[in-house]
């Protein structure tokens, strides 16, 4: 099943969320209003670093429509927040360490107020030297951002011997690769409406991926039970990991805390820039040797990553891009060096790939390089040395063994893509044979026995690359993965599926009711999905790495028996019938023998003596190892694309792509098409426009009218997405995720592309167009 835009089949049906989206009907919510509410605004830092020396409210709070303003005083419990590191403050005490650190907050009436009243808040600093370079900031005497010094995170990996290694190759290359700060971009910025009750309980609507960890972040800061507060988290506009951490909601919660008044902040587009998340940049240095015949002998790995101020995920990231940056490939020996650096550059954090994209664009980008030293293809040197089924995963750990790492690598190579490729590496042999004899030079687009299309003109230059892609699923060894969820006949006979997930674009809803249709039988109408309200939901982990969709897969598989068999008891006994004579499916309980409508899941409801429900919890499956942040579960995938070099622009163009990704069942046609088109226009971004620049620790662009997010004018190219869904007999953990994997692959593949078309090897990300301008003549 070839998925691609045009695709059409049984199992594509409209997202019950598609047509409220598509209309405007559905509303964020940061469009959400109250009675009564008040207009919240922050006033960040005006500096990158320096001491703050005195804070005066004072004017602020005299002024008109003001309600509260708020410092570090005022905040009555942990000062703090962060997923895993609580070290960001809410309110910076004495010092600030980056343009988005937040001295104070102002309630008032209307926007407008809130706006005037940050300016008559006055901050007296005092500049301190600025650290906008991660290598300069572990120099000795560099100035030091933390008590621990500017180390945030160190993670190494050796096994074998990697100098004995490298004497013994024939061939080796060695490349630093540098990677951007890249945005999420997300339609909706961060924000909230904010409201106390009038029963002491505080509710959060606010986009988030996590909401129980929001609520445990919060309670801490406000020094109250998670209990007490509720969060709200769907509909959201994008995220793409830049909203799994706390962002506006502890200033929410704490004015309408002090004012007792409903509270809604919302970040414009350059808050957002200078306060929110971003890819995290890299520096990649790598050493990497074969033998005469392409095997690996050594692998040596140097990482340098920015966390900006403070840690949120960093630590994470940097463990995922180690695991990553060894890739599915066998190596003799090999040695990872890392480090996550405090500066006072911009707060990098979680983002869709997670530290592969990094580590994926360097290592591949070496194979390619070593595939020119051999005179050999690319392709071919990556099946040389790909890992095997029963291989154990990049770090030594067990992992779930399929043959995904084979099966993609071969469907690429017969992908309608890469015929094309060798169409056209052989008529060009061809070409240059005649151009060698004196002949008339053939057609340079030619594919073989059509005719010839137009030529283009000599600035313009085609060519193709691949890349493999193997990226693990779930939060991985050491960390909390909690999943499950409920199932439960309501009271007007819907069909509840309750679920502690987020819906922020990646169509978890529709894979969902996709699953129970197919899975149990029930129609559509039956159902209800119930999510993303830590006040009904179970705690069914966090709407990231790759992991929702496989979880929900293993609830309702876990589910199933339970629920359907109490349906059918219950059933049976009203209709005074054997249980094997029922069967729960769509619209009711019917004749299991004819599918006789025997009773409507209303009347079944109506009449039940108890609540008929099911409920599972468990854990994500991890690798049975203490190799903190190794993983269990991987999906594989291989990319090729054909692009365009414009050698009097230098700029890139994407024209084709294919996509074969070995990840299990399909769930959801669309939504699966969908995760690896949006993923890879994400990429495209990452790879040829999108970097948001500093300068000694200030942002150069502040809005999308100089920061360049790929649109469909850029993606109007073919993309083929060819899913592999065999699983080894006895597999017994379904879908594997997705969500990430289409973001991964494309920059080197494209990176490759521009190489056989100009030559020219790129290192370095976004693609410089100087790089790629030629000299070309007009006799």
């Amino acid at each position: 099943m070839l998925l691609t835009r045009e695709s059409s089949g049984e199992r594509w049906r409209i997202r019950p969320d598609g047509p409220g989206k598509v209309t405007g009907e559905l509303a964020y919510l940061t469009d959400m209003a109250a009675p009564g509410m008040l207009h919240g605004m922050v006033l960040r830092s005006s500096y990158p670093h320096a001491r703050i020396v005195a804070v005066s409210t004072e004017k602020a709070k005299t002024m008109p429509g003001v309600r509260a303003v708020l410092t570090c005083a005022d905040v009555p419990g942990l000062n703090r927040f962060g997923i895993a590191h609580p070290d960001h403050p809410v309110f910076c005490e004495d010092r600030v360490r980056f343009i988005g650190d937040a001295i104070a907050a102002v309630a008032a009436d209307t926007a407008l107020q809130a706006a005037e009243a940050l300016k008559r808040i006055e901050v007296e600093y005092e500049p301190l030297p600025i650290v906008d370079d991660p290598e300069a900031a572990l120099l000795e005497g560099a100035p030091q951002l933390h008590e621990q010094g500017n180390v945030q995170h160190r993670n190494d990996y050796r096994h074998g011997d990697p100098e004995a290694g490298f004497a013994a190759c024939a061939h080796i290359v060695e490349e630093t690769y540098a990677t951007p700060r890249q945005m999420h971009t997300y339609m909706e910025t961060e924000g909230g409406l904010f409201i106390p009750e009038r029963n002491g309980r505080l509710t959060v609507y606010s986009p988030t991926q996590h909401a129980f960890m929001d609520r445990m972040q919060l309670a801490r800061i406000l020094d109250r039970p998670e209990a007490d507060i509720r969060v709200v988290s769907s509909p959201i506009g994008g995220s793409f990991g830049g909203k799994d951490e706390l962002n506006v909601q502890p200033y929410g919660a704490l004015l309408a805390l002090a004012t007792g008044k409903p509270v809604k902040l919302h970040n414009s587009r350059w808050e957002s820039v200078r306060a929110g998340l971003k890819r995290h940049p890299m520096k990649i240095r790598m050493k990497t040797g074969t033998d005469a015949g392409g095997k690996l002998l050594a692998h040596r790995v140097s990482i340098v990553s920015d966390a900006g101020p403070y840690s949120t995920l960093s630590a994470e990231v940097l463990n995922f891009s180690v695991e990553h940056a060894l890739g599915p490939y066998r190596f003799g020996a090999a040695e990872v060096k890392s480090v996550c650096v405090f500066t006072n550059n911009g707060m990098s954090g979680e983002f869709r790939g997670f530290g592969g994209n990094q580590a994926v664009f360097a290592m591949e980008g070496q194979l390619d390089r070593l595939a020119e030293k051999l005179g050999m293809d690319p392709w071919e040197l990556r099946r040389i040395n790909l890992r095997k089924p029963d291989d154990p995963g990049p770090l030594g750990q067990p992992i779930s063994a399929t043959d995904g790492v084979r099966q993609v690598w071969e469907a690429l190579g017969e992908s309608r893509l890469w015929r094309e490729r060798e169409r056209a590496r052989s008529a060009n042999a061809g070409r240059r044979a005649e151009v060698g004899a004196g002949a008339k030079e053939a057609d340079a687009t030619s594919t073989g026995g059509g005719p010839a299309a137009v030529e283009p003109p000599p600035w313009i230059k085609t060519g193709y690359g691949a890349a493999f892609v193997m990226h693990g699923a779930g939060l991985g060894v050491g960390i909390p993965d909690p999943a499950g969820g409920r199932l439960r006949l309501a009271q007007d006979g819907r069909i509840e599926a309750v679920f502690g997930y987020e819906e922020f674009g990646q169509g978890l809803i529709a894979s969902l009711e996709q699953m129970l249709i197919e899975q149990y039988g029930f129609a559509a109408d039956d159902l209800r999905i119930v999510i993303g309200d830590s006040d009904v939901v179970p705690n069914s982990g966090s709407s990231t790495a790759s992991r929702s969709t496989s979880m929900m897969w293993q609830s309702l598989r876990r589910l199933r028996a339970p629920f359907k068999g109490k349906l059918r008891a219950e059933a049976a006994r009203l209709l005074g019938r054997p249980a094997e004579s029922v069967k729960p499916l769509a619209g009711g309980v019917r004749d299991a023998g004819t599918g006789e409508l025997l009773l409507t899941y209303a009347e079944l409801a109506s009449r039940a003596e108890e609540e008929i429900a099911a409920e599972t919890s468990f854990f994500y499956p991890t690798s049975p190892v203490d190799r903190v942040g190794s993983h269990f579960m991987y999906s594989y995938s291989s990319v090729a694309v054909k692009a365009e070099v414009n050698t009097l622009t230098g700029r890139v163009r994407l024209l084709d792509q294919f996509h074969a990704v070995a990840a299990g069942p399909v769930v959801n046609p669309q939504g699966y098409l969908g995760q690896i088109e949006g993923g890879s226009g994400m990429a495209l971004g990452f790879t040829i426009t999108e970097d948001a620049v500093m300068d000694r620790g200030v942002y150069l662009t502040r809005n999308l009218d100089t920061y360049l997010v790929p649109t469909i004018a850029e993606l109007r190219g073919a993309c083929e997405v060819l899913p592999i869904e065999e699983l080894p007999e006895g597999d017994e953990h379904g879908p594997r995720g997705i969500g990430e994997l289409g973001s991964v692959g494309l920059a080197p593949a494209i990176a490759q592309a521009i190489f056989e078309a100009v030559g020219k090897r790129v290192a370095k990300l976004p693609v410089d167009p100087q790089l790629l301008q030629e000299r070309v003549g007009f006799g």
